[in-house]
């Protein structure tokens, strides 16, 4: 990556970890000009007036803290579920997610604060640099990017540690922290350390919005979820604004364990990693979603709208939020929840959510069809010319494969 030029002011995206405490410090002392930190809050639960003082006390001209939940939910969280958007059959995009609104909100902060620059924290080795840069340029390729982690020659923590302690950077980070986390309002994500062989078993006591299931409640929780067009608008009666429905789902899903995924993943710039995750909230709206769909849903347009789906997760994981083809797929899912309007119920119990019972005005699930009773509505002899008209080409191809047995 080539060095910037002429830089007059950086926004750096920052959140008052080892990484980009350091960062702040380097950069101001590298390109000589003013940083401004940016802070997204994204449900963290971090005290994001200390995290300012912080900033300000290692040099940054101004620290902007900016309340992305309601954004992060409605504009990306909400359509991800809508399209069940999740990565390689188990991932649930929890930080891929989060980083298209960080990146967007960051970039308006700059044109607002006259910064002529943009940097990240993120490694060299991670998925987040691609994301974070690919939205960069996408809504603002005028602006320069500076990635630290590309650029310095810091290799490790130790010597970022050893770096903050020799300027006076106010840091709590030590060696013996044996994993990286990241939190925001959707998910918390583990990865890294002892985390890093897939046969270590993932500590206790890392998890911090969950119980263990083992440790659940002996006794089911059962809510009833509503939906209009493909949107969660109530729990249990009670409407609730996006952001409170996601914050109470995962209060009482972690009460009962309920969304934790320990996976090896493949990674946008190549390599494998592991991570463990919790999600809890938006397991429950995903299974809630995906059943009020299977009573709604034309089996073509469900089955193609799978495969767009997959599709989407992808592009999130990679970082291409932005990209025209992405805005193309969320614009023709969203046309598909034109009739996702309905009730589910569930069960919380032991780390399970289970799918109990579903219903909606606008279901296309007509018992009069699917019953094994006696009906009015189906000839059950028109199946044999159905079965005959489908196992054509099944029939041509033996009779050829027939007629070359020796």
């Amino acid at each position: 990556m080539e060095q910037p030029g002429n830089i007059k002011k950086i926004m750096l995206a920052y959140s008052g970890g080892l990484d980009t405490s350091a960062m702040l410090h380097w950069l101001k002392k590298t390109y000589g000009c003013p940083v401004v930190a940016f802070v997204a809050d994204v449900g963290q639960e971090d005290d994001f007036e200390e995290v300012r003082q912080k900033a300000l006390a290692t040099g940054a001209e101004e620290c902007i803290v900016a309340d992305l939940k309601d954004e992060f939910v409605s504009e990306f969280i909400y359509p991800a579920i809508q399209a069940h958007s999740i990565y390689e059959d188990a991932y649930l995009l929890g930080t891929s997610l989060a980083r298209p609104p960080i990146a967007r909100a960051q970039v308006l902060a700059a044109k607002e604060y006259g910064a002529d620059c943009l940097a990240h924290g993120a490694t060299g080795k991670g998925n987040d640099q691609v994301r974070f840069e690919l939205t960069y340029q996408a809504l603002a390729p005028e602006i320069e990017i500076l990635a630290p982690w590309r650029l310095w020659n810091f290799t490790s923590r130790s010597e970022l540690i050893e770096y903050s302690h020799q300027n006076g950077i106010p840091i709590t980070s030590t060696l013996e922290k044996p994993y990286s986390i990241d939190q925001n309002l959707m998910h918390t994500s583990y990865e890294g350390g002892i985390l890093e062989d897939p046969w270590n078993l993932a500590p206790p006591d890392i998890f911090l919005t969950t119980v263990d299931p083992l440790d659940a409640p002996d006794d089911p929780e059962i809510l009833r979820l509503e939906f209009s067009k493909g949107l969660p608008i109530s729990l249990n009666g009670a409407s609730l604004s996006p952001t409170a429905l996601i914050k109470e789902l995962n209060t009482r899903a972690g009460k009962h364990g309920v969304g934790r995924v320990d996976l090896v993943e493949n990674r946008f710039v190549g390599m494998k990693s592991r991570g463990v995750y919790e999600t809890p909230g938006v397991t429950i709206l995903h299974a809630a979603h995906r059943a009020l769909e299977s009573l709604v849903l034309d089996r073509e347009i469900q089955h193609l709208k799978d495969r767009l789906g997959r599709e989407l997760a992808t592009k999130i994981y990679n970082g291409f939020w932005f990209a025209p083809e992405t805005q193309l797929l969320l614009s023709t899912i969203a046309q598909t929840q034109a009739s996702v309007t309905g009730e589910v119920e569930v069960q919380l119990f032991k780390g399970s959510c289970t799918v109990l019972r579903k219903r909606s005005q606008e279901s296309i699930y007509d018992p009069n069809y699917a019953t094994f009773e006696s009906d009015t509505v189906y000839d059950q002899a028109d199946a044999g010319g159905f079965i005959r008209l489908q196992g054509l080409r099944l029939r041509m191809g033996g009779k050829v494969q027939g007629s070359g047995d020796s």
